[in-house]
């Protein structure tokens, strides 16, 4: 049975409704159907500021640390200070178990329970900026593979006797000095989970 006259003429009398997306507008820096040759910066948000992140509340500074990576790893160090981009400054000391200054991640790092005392160690003068490399020449030449010996600087040899100088005379115990020598290691036996540090 087809449709009456009546439904088709009332279905023509009423008000058609037209679909408007906003995708159909033309976008900006577009002429007629080309894109520019030159490509239409995009302007971005407000640059977010990278907060240094927290620094766990046991490695306050004095803390002897065990460190669990890199190439002193499993030996005994001592934090100093926490810097500003979040990694911790620590010392061996040099002069006991070879660990000199450096910055190590907070992650890489297992905080002890025994501390040492920091008195006349003056770490104020150091900073990240104090751990920077100087600039490479990056020219290559034929026959310019020279290998260059890595040369620690004046400044940095100074503040290293300084304060292991002044960290020694803090380590009174014999005891606590052939601690920091020995090495941290992990039988098969061992539960580390179970273990207090």
């Amino acid at each position: 049975m087809g449709i009456g006259r009546k439904v088709l003429k009332r279905r023509a009398a009423a008000p058609k409704f037209n679909f408007k997306y906003e995708t159909t507008a033309q976008p900006k820096g577009v002429v007629g159907k080309y894109y520019p040759a030159d490509d239409v910066v995009k302007k971005k948000g407000a640059v977010p500021v990278r907060n240094a992140p927290k620094v766990r509340n046991s490695l306050a500074p004095g803390t002897v640390v065990i460190l669990v990576a890199g190439r002193f790893k499993g030996k005994r160090a001592v934090v100093l200070k926490s810097l500003k981009s979040g990694l911790l400054l620590i010392n061996g000391p040099y002069s006991t178990n070879g660990v000199p200054l450096r910055r190590v991640n907070q992650r890489y790092v297992i905080a002890t329970s025994t501390k040492v005392g920091l008195n006349g160690v003056d770490v104020s003068k150091i900073d990240d900026d104090f751990f920077k490399r100087e600039a490479k020449n990056t020219k290559k030449g034929v026959l310019a593979e020279e290998k260059t010996s890595t040369t620690i600087s004046d400044a940095r040899k100074k503040a290293q006797t300084a304060v292991d100088t002044a960290l020694t005379k803090n380590i009174t115990d014999p005891m606590m000095a052939s601690w920091l020598k020995a090495k941290f290691a992990l039988k098969n036996s061992d539960k580390p989970h179970a273990m207090k540090f």
